[in-house]
């Protein structure tokens, strides 16, 4: 009937006027209702969470978890003020903490031999090897008495796959960086960074000023204003008798600890050295050892052979040298220091400072290659000269490079 249809129109208006009419709630007096602006802040409100939380998201993926791992997404600046943020300079030396006995410092040693054409190995294939030998060093500053000692079981045995033109692992250096201790090799311009007597390249240099298909013939290392500076011989390079080749050997590397290489011309600095004690070319001065030191704010270099002749390939295995070049800053400056007697076939081939002797005591290695033979020596010295230890036997090996490990 219609008084019945009225009904139940008037009931359907009363239903969509409830939906639309917010539900009241009272509290004491106080009467909540739920209103549009209400809604409002909360969807701003939780739009802002959900930014907040994608920007923490997106940011965390950008994050560079370790070095060799690359985000395409980043920027170079990017790239490195991620690196630069994480990784601070590790300045530790030597990695193992001397110990400290009642009859002096002790200090563990190491050293790595350039075994030349024997370094290929007769046992694998594509292998090539070195001897890397392990020792102690007892320092007494009241005394002033060095005493080394080698591991009784021999040198560990070194393995690489990488070379160049058939030739590798010829290790030429010790040198601690960024913690971490690390090798340079001579032939293909490798660096190898040494962990558990294993071996694994970190960075290859280049010959010369960086864009010739040779590796740099590496020849020391030290540490300078938290960058690693790889040098070379720091003569021309020549034929065997004599003739001018190329300067690629007066160059130096200088490499951060992110493995960022900067070549740098160093002929002056070289040429600086070797015109002190009255050498020009075709004359020469060979360089196999050289350190920079914080605390004197100089350079320190045994050259490991020199003569006032032009090179020969064979006469060079008699050129040994007996003296200590030191050199300001800016090789304005250089002081000639006699270390011992000279032994023609005798070079100097490595050196550290003692640690803790403000960079006054120098330990070296000396060695000889003469008709296929070799053999390495140890001996200990004041920067003045003052022999501390005299030249002692290692082994037959030719020892190139030494650190306090």
């Amino acid at each position: 009937s219609s008084i019945e249809e009225g009904e139940m129109l008037m009931a359907l208006k009363d239903w969509r006027k409830a939906i639309r009419t917010p539900t009241s709630y009272r509290v004491g007096k106080t009467t909540l209702k739920l209103q549009t602006q209400c809604i409002t802040v909360i969807a701003i409100v939780s739009a802002l969470l959900l930014l907040t939380i994608y920007r923490s998201t997106n940011s965390d993926s950008r994050k560079i978890p370790g070095y060799g791992v690359h985000n395409l997404d980043l920027t170079n600046s990017e790239y490195r003020s991620v690196v630069e943020g994480r990784s601070v300079y590790n300045s530790t030396y030597p990695i193992t903490k001397p110990l400290t006995k009642h009859d002096g410092i002790l200090f563990k040693i190491g050293v790595v031999a350039d075994m030349d054409h024997s370094s290929m190995s007769k046992l694998e294939s594509n292998t090539w090897t070195s001897q890397y030998l392990r020792g102690t060093l007892l320092w007494n500053p009241k005394s002033q008495t060095v005493i080394v000692s080698w591991d009784v079981a021999g040198p560990k045995m070194l393995k690489s796959k990488y070379s160049h033109s058939g030739r590798g692992m010829e290790l030429s250096e010790l040198v601690t960086f960024d913690g971490k201790l690390l090798s340079v090799e001579d032939r293909s311009g490798i660096v190898y960074a040494i962990e558990d007597d294993n071996v694994y390249p970190w960075v290859i240099l280049l010959d010369g000023p960086g864009k010739v298909n040779k590796g740099f013939k590496s020849e020391w290392a030290t540490v300078k204003d938290e960058h690693l500076i790889v040098g070379s011989m720091g003569k021309e390079w020549t034929t065997p008798t004599g003739e001018f080749v190329n300067n690629n050997p007066l160059w130096i590397k200088k490499i951060s600890r992110f493995g960022e290489i900067t070549h740098i011309p160093w002929r002056d600095n070289y040429l600086a050295l070797r015109s002190t004690v009255g050498i020009s070319f075709p004359g020469y001065m060979l360089h196999e050892s050289g350190l920079w030191s914080d605390i004197h704010k100089k350079w320190f270099f045994l050259p490991r052979r020199m003569s006032h002749e032009p090179y020969n390939e064979e006469a060079d295995e008699h050129m040994g040298t007996n003296i200590l070049l030191i050199a300001d800053e800016n090789f304005k400056n250089i002081e000639v220091v006699t270390v011992g007697e000279v032994l023609p076939t005798h070079g100097f081939s490595s050196f550290k400072f003692i640690p803790g002797t403000k960079d006054e005591v120098i330990v070296a290695l000396k060695s000889y290659e003469v008709n296929g033979r070799t053999g390495t020596y140890i001996l200990a010295f004041t920067i003045q000269g003052k022999i501390l230890l005299g030249e002692t036997k290692i082994d037959d090996y030719k020892f190139e490079g030494f650190e306090f490990i």
